[in-house]
């Protein structure tokens, strides 16, 4: 059972229901990224490992937030071995396309926060037998908002942060479906997102 780190994601997504995806950016870029991100009110800024094998973009980002003070993590975590490289890169959390038992347990095992990836009822009953509340719903676009109003009936304690496809302009859709956040990756637009955080933040309060 995870404890003490169950309520990571969702404590920061109610201040701003935006997880950051950086991905495809070397490591200056990623911090020039990240900044502005930080800077329009992103709480959680996620560089995936994908595309950053060396984990030289996560280190850079990871190190910037300390010395801001800021949150950083590691993405596209499916692995014990990722869960470790992160640690060591200096992520505050790892995010999963996926859910693996022995990911979860060794994030536990270092103290990171992990949002494993799901996609159906077993998954989000499995995430949930292994401590996880905060679950990433991917892919959330082709699943559609529909799909966390229809979980949430059997796993009223599952917290979904919608990831995979979602733009601004479908953002809202899925905050108002139940989702405590988006996770915004290939629409990421830095010039859009004070924007977008208020009207997330105006459809979660409402």
């Amino acid at each position: 059972m995870i404890t003490g780190t169950a309520d990571f994601f969702s404590e920061r997504l109610a201040v701003a229901p935006v997880l950051a995806v950086l991905r495809r950016h070397d490591p200056r870029s990623s911090v020039q990224v990240a900044e502005v991100c930080w800077n329009a009110g992103v709480e959680l800024v996620e560089v995936s490992l994908s595309h950053d094998p060396a984990l030289e973009a996560v280190s850079a980002v990871c190190r910037r937030a300390a010395e801001l003070g800021r949150v950083a993590g590691a993405g596209t975590v499916c692995t014990p071995s990722d869960v470790r490289a992160a640690a060591k890169a200096g992520a505050s959390f790892v995010v999963a396309p996926g859910l693996a038992r022995d990911a979860v347990e060794t994030a536990l095992d270092v103290g990171l926060p992990y949002l494993p990836g799901v996609a159906t009822p077993s998954e989000v009953q499995a995430a949930l037998a292994l401590g996880c509340r905060s679950l990433k719903l991917f892919p959330a676009h082709e699943l559609g908002p529909a799909w966390i109003r229809a979980l949430a009936g059997p796993f009223p304690d599952a917290r979904f942060v919608a990831v995979g496809g979602i733009s601004v302009a479908d953002a809202a859709d899925f905050v108002a479906a139940g989702a405590i956040g988006v996770g915004i990756g290939a629409a990421l637009d830095p010039a859009v997102l004070p924007a977008l955080l208020r009207e997330l933040q105006r459809v979660n309060s409402a």
